[in-house]
């Protein structure tokens, strides 16, 4: 009786391990962006990951002396991007997308910002009169 009790709560225990690993996993945006590093860039998307708890996308960004330097900018869950009505094959090898966010507070070239603005160019909307 004492090893079947035992057995349970030790399988009790690795269930809540293994179901509460990706909610400790999941951070807020203070514990590791930077409010006050914001950053704002164009650069082509190479590369869209969907990986839980959050899907990211790589972009490459062109200094001003011809050098590359790759970024990682983190977005919603892959479920929230889906129900926004984006897919895996929203953002394609090649797009140009500018990101406006905060960098994290290692100073890696890490960002995480709030919009993604998917409106046409050449419209004569306020925002392209800037």
């Amino acid at each position: 009786m004492r090893t079947a009790r035992s057995l349970l709560v030790a399988g009790l225990a690795l269930v809540f391990v293994v179901v509460a690993a990706p909610v400790l996993a999941h951070h807020a945006f203070n514990a590791e962006f930077d409010a006050n590093k914001p950053v704002k860039f164009k650069g082509t998307v190479t590369k869209m990951l969907w990986v839980n708890p959050h899907a990211w996308i790589y972009v490459d960004v062109k200094k001003p002396d011809g050098t590359v330097e790759e970024w990682m900018i983190e977005t919603g869950t892959p479920n929230t991007l889906l129900r926004r009505g984006l897919t895996k094959e929203s953002l394609k090898e090649g797009t140009e997308i500018v990101v406006d966010g905060y960098q994290a507070k290692d100073g890696r070239r890490r960002a995480n910002g709030q919009t993604l603005f998917l409106g046409s160019s050449g419209t004569g909307a306020p925002y392209e009169k800037k």
